[in-house]
C-alpha cells in the first residue's frame, strides 16, 4: 500500500511531514500530521487507497494503456513500432 496515496484520497493536499517510504502502520503512526483536518486512522487510510482505481495504483497500468491506444490510433502493432524505432 502507498500511504501517500491513501492520504491524498482521502484529504487531498493534506499537511504532514515524516517518511512514507516503508509504507507501514508505524511509519504512518510517526508522520508529524500538521494538516488542520482530523488526522485519519489507519484504516482509514488503507480503505481509501483500496478504492482507487488500478491505474493510479500502479503507473505501469496506466502507461500499458496508453501505448495500446496510441499504437491503435496509429494503426500499428508493437512489433511495428518497435521496428519503426530501431
Amino acid at each position: 500500500m502507498d500511504i501517500s496515496l491513501g492520504i491524498e484520497a482521502l484529504l487531498p493536499a493534506a499537511e504532514y511531514f515524516g517518511s512514507t517510504t516503508a509504507n507501514t502502520k508505524e511509519c504512518f503512526d510517526d508522520l508529524n500530521w500538521q494538516d488542520a483536518r482530523l488526522k485519519p486512522t489507519w484504516k482509514q487510510v488503507q480503505d481509501a487507497y483500496n478504492a482507487l482505481p488500478e491505474e493510479i495504483k500502479n503507473p505501469e497500468i496506466a502507461k500499458a494503456a496508453e501505448k495500446t491506444a496510441l499504437l491503435t490510433q496509429l494503426g500499428i502493432t508493437a512489433e511495428q513500432a518497435k521496428l519503426l524505432l530501431s
